[in-house]
């Protein structure tokens, strides 16, 4: 037995305007301070005032939200009582908002003690809207929650189902200004998603459509929203699309491999994640495609229009046609090209396997390493190398 999980997805031009016609007393919105000083906050502030709804905002969400961040989020929530909790920002802004949501309705609970089995609880409290202001995490439609340890130096990748959120707001209007760096980086994130979803081990009928037209919508509009930004609002809309087509495909599939990786570069290097694992996305489809077969590389190819007579050549189309994209939006396709030192990466290397093997998401992928291929994929993405085993 299956599920397809989804909030409801409100998208398209004045997508805000929704919040004017939500019920309730109170709303806790959490963001960052870039986010404020973009002005969204105030944006969503005065929708919710047209609801009648009173509102209160923690921004103090930092990229790759710590546990110690979302607890004193949650305290904040716990203070105020809210019926409904907003998330606004990027993939850390919406992952927080999530754990802080959680610690609010099971007080005492740990932000890391949240397992994807049994029965949580959730809604006895408030309800969960996020609102994405990049295009690329896919987190307004999923349930799993990356939050940082910063003591051991890792990311913890933790969620329930039941924290879906109840509503997601895809408001182009929001990214139209969006940095050419960060829509790379976000861009590459959603291809990733798309990726790995459509070849994950809990792939399935409703997923892999969504996470085709995805693919196709970053290769067609993510070099238009990177060079031209503002001046071409279509593109923009087709990305915000397509981060959230992703997220709802990954989100009923699971990533694998690239983000198994790249949340350990993210944990100790400062590379942002979905630089990270759009970096590693190719080095991973080389590594897959020469275990466990088929992969289905060769159907992402051939829906490409890509050289795909078997699986290594779809592969190996793939990966160039990835490796491709991210030099024409001007993103690294190794880990020395990403700023990390040849010293710091030796010294930090036997961090980032351990970090690698103990996260879920290799658990999904179609070819599980051992210890030693790990450390040759990193190598191989460290040195700009092609994996050949």
């Amino acid at each position: 037995m299956w599920f397809f999980r989804s909030p409801e997805v409100v998208f398209g031009e004045d997508a805000l305007e929704y919040l004017a016609n939500i019920k309730g007393k109170k709303a806790l919105v959490i963001t960052d301070d870039n986010i404020v000083a973009l002005g969204h906050v105030e944006r969503v502030r005065a929708k919710l005032a047209e609801a009648g709804i009173e509102t209160s905002v923690f921004s103090g969400i930092e990229p790759n939200p710590s546990m110690q961040t979302v607890q004193r989020g949650a305290e904040e929530a716990l203070a105020y009582g809210p019926d409904w909790i907003v998330g606004l920002g990027g993939g850390s802004c919406l992952d927080a908002a999530k754990s802080i949501w959680i610690q609010y309705e099971l007080p005492g609970r740990a932000p890391d003690d949240v397992a994807p089995t049994g029965r949580l609880g959730l809604r006895q409290k408030a309800h969960l809207i996020a609102i994405p202001t990049t295009s690329g995490t896919g987190s307004e439609t999923t349930w799993p929650i990356v939050l940082t340890d910063t003591d051991e130096g890792c990311k913890l990748s933790v969620g329930h189902p039941e924290n879906i959120p109840d509503i997601a707001i895809v408001d182009p209007s929001l990214v139209g200004s969006l940095p050419a760096q960060i829509t790379a980086d976000t861009g590459m994130d959603a291809l990733t998603h798309a990726v790995e979803g459509y070849t994950s081990h809990w792939r399935n009928d409703f997923s892999d459509g969504l996470c085709l037209k995805a693919m196709q919508l970053v290769f067609d509009y993510l070099p238009r929203a990177w060079q031209k930004g503002l001046d071409d609002p279509e593109a923009r809309e087709k990305m915000h699309n397509a981060a959230t087509i992703a997220g709802l495909g990954f989100g009923n599939s699971m990533a694998a491999m690239a983000h198994a990786l790249g949340h350990s570069v993210g944990a100790l290097f400062p590379v942002p994640h979905g630089r990270a694992v759009g970096l590693l996305l190719p080095y991973t489809i080389e590594f897959t495609v020469r275990g466990y077969l088929p992969t289905r590389y060769a159907d992402l190819a051939q829906f490409l229009r890509l050289p795909a007579s078997d699986e290594v050549e779809g592969a190996a189309s793939l990966s160039a046609a990835i490796r491709t994209l991210a030099r024409a939006i001007g993103q690294p396709t190794s880990l020395q090209d990403a700023g990390v030192s040849a010293k710091d990466f030796e010294a930090r290397l036997p961090k980032l396997v351990n970090n690698a093997l103990n996260d879920s998401a290799l658990l999904v992928g179609l070819r599980f390493p051992e210890d030693e291929e790990v450390e040759e994929v990193f190598r191989c993405a460290f040195e700009g190398h092609s994996v050949d085993f």
